[in-house]
């Protein structure tokens, strides 16, 4: 699998992938087939998408330490794109046809609607990640001072499935939340205890394994 992972092509088929859900939503669009309210179903497909990023961001950590694809690594920064591409978009659509561009609304509105406020949150941290997310910054800032910057990802996290929450809170439909939630949950706690527990099991059975291999 870590020769499929780096293989040329790999990346270019990766970032069409990625690019797949954004097609198909402009596709259906112009062939008028996003329901009774197609503005509506832009905005809630944008974000949709820009939470299944986030979450996929977080499952690569996870599935390169628990399969061993350590060229896994090399895809977490396109996909981080993505997070904030599809957020963009999901920006750009709320803006356009809810609020018309006009920015004084838009204002008022992040102000006096929590949950837009909340996503409008997500957006603003989520930017210097996306700032950040190449090699010369990694230099300039330190990659300690790299890595603590990208952790707001959790936070990020959190912020967007709150948002989706409230945004669901109106209809009382929650099935969907329950999901994301309880996918970011287990990546989350997953995290946890790697940290605490995981990596030193690992590096006690390497220096067993180590003490217990013969010598030449």
């Amino acid at each position: 699998m870590n020769k499929i992972l780096l293989h040329p092509a790999a990346k270019p088929l990766l970032f069409l992938l990625c690019l797949a859900p954004f097609a198909w939503l402009l596709y259906a669009a112009f062939t008028d087939r996003l329901g009774a309210n197609p503005p509506e179903a832009l905005v809630r497909g944008t974000g949709d998408w820009a939470l299944r990023f986030i979450c996929i961001v977080l499952a690569v950590t996870p599935l390169r330490v628990i399969s061993g694809w350590n060229a896994l690594a090399r895809y977490r920064r396109m996909t981080g794109l993505y997070v904030y591409f599809y957020v963009v978009l999901h920006l750009l659509c709320y803006g356009w046809f809810d609020m018309g561009f006009d920015f004084g609304e838009i204002l008022a509105d992040i102000a006096k609607r929590p949950f837009i406020l909340v996503g409008f949150s997500a957006f603003v941290l989520l930017t210097p990640l996306a700032a950040t997310s190449f090699n010369r910054a990694i230099k300039a800032l330190g990659a300690k001072r790299w890595q603590a910057l990208h952790r707001l990802v959790y936070l990020i996290a959190g912020l967007g499935l709150l948002h989706f929450f409230w945004m669901r809170a109106g209809k009382n439909n929650f099935n969907e939340v329950f999901v994301y939630a309880g996918i970011i949950a287990l990546l989350l706690l997953w995290r946890l205890w790697y940290r605490f527990i995981g990596k030193k099991n690992k590096k006690g059975g390497q220096v067993r394994a180590a003490a217990q291999a013969p010598s030449r």
